[in-house]
């Protein structure tokens, strides 16, 4: 069983990762992106699909592209949704699985 000073360091701790968006490590900077800007290039990614696919499809009503190019931007768009609502499923199931632990 954790003690209240422990309970204490470890909420102190998680309030200095939110203010800095995760991004220090012992006082020093990551290489790497944080995770809020990954999740935000994933979804501008799917949107990115998204106005593809509307834009062949209605390049497709007006005669200007093939039903293969619309069929292959639908598809694309199709597996871009279905991988961030995996993401999204995990990230949630991981929560609800830390949340579960005991402090």
């Amino acid at each position: 069983m954790a003690s209240p000073t422990v309970a204490a360091n470890a909420y102190a701790a998680l309030s200095r990762i939110m203010e800095t968006g995760g991004a220090e490590k012992g006082g020093q900077k990551s290489g790497g992106p944080s995770f809020g800007a990954l999740l935000k290039d994933a979804v501008g990614s799917v949107m990115e699909a998204g106005k593809k696919s509307d834009a062949q499809t209605i390049a497709m009503t007006s005669g200007k592209a093939n039903v293969m190019d619309v069929v292959t931007a639908v598809a694309e768009t199709d597996v871009a949704v279905s991988t961030l609502v995996s993401v999204r499923d995990r990230v949630i199931q991981s929560y609800e699985d830390i949340m579960k632990m005991p402090i």
